[in-house]
């Protein structure tokens, strides 16, 4: 069963969140918040899987929340939600950790999928908010991607050939197929490269991957 937290300041807007994800059998939403501040308590408290945080909120705003939920021990996959598809608040949702990023008109299936993938540790983001990362990296100058080579540069060759696919959007058990190794071992190259490049999640790494250009080699 998937632990689901929902955090939005409209109590119709939860309600119905609510009543989407309940009507999945492996979903459970074991809590609610109101605001930013009280969804770092709930998630510190009950200690969900997914945490559905509202970009904007009052006193403390989703994209705040998602920083200090994402420096908890062990901390949930946050999907970010908005009736608004901003460049801004897509790269700043990235930045602050989330690794799913829909907007509040995702159909019911789609949204209990969405929670599915980010809970198996896979990204998930709205259709428009990927065309929108893909024409930034097509922007990318040239310091940027040599940042991000120099950064890469850290990881062994079988880390590399990991995060390679990581950037091209596979789930682990696709890379173990791919690469001919076990999916605790891709597991365990994923975790190493996010720590040697002081990384949070899935979303942070692939942006790395495509800003050297890694994926193209």
């Amino acid at each position: 069963m998937i632990r689901v937290l929902i955090a939005d300041d409209e109590q119709l807007v939860r309600t119905g969140l609510r009543l989407i994800l309940e009507a999945d059998p492996g979903l459970a939403v074991v809590g609610e918040a109101a605001d930013g501040a009280e969804a770092v308590r709930q998630t510190g408290r009950l200690r969900p899987d997914v945490v559905l945080l509202d970009v904007r909120m009052p006193q403390t705003d989703g994209l705040t929340a998602a920083t200090e939920i994402g420096a908890l021990p062990d901390p949930p996959a946050v999907i970010m939600l908005t009736t608004f598809d901003l460049d801004e608040y897509v790269h700043r949702t990235l930045r602050a950790g989330a690794v799913g990023f829909l907007l509040k008109d995702t159909p019911p299936k789609e949204l209990a999928i969405a929670v599915r993938t980010v809970a198996a540790g896979n990204a998930m983001l709205a259709p428009t908010v990927t065309r929108r990362l893909i024409s930034s990296f097509a922007e990318r100058g040239p310091v940027r991607h040599d940042v991000a080579r120099r950064q890469l540069d850290r990881l062994t060759p079988r880390e590399r050939a990991v995060v390679r696919e990581v950037g091209r959007g596979l789930a682990n058990a696709e890379i173990a197929s791919r690469l001919t190794m076990g999916e605790a071992t891709v597991k365990a190259h994923v975790s190493s490269a996010l720590a040697k490049l002081d990384l949070t999640n899935r979303v942070q790494l692939a942006l790395l991957v495509h800003d050297a250009d890694l994926g193209e080699n």
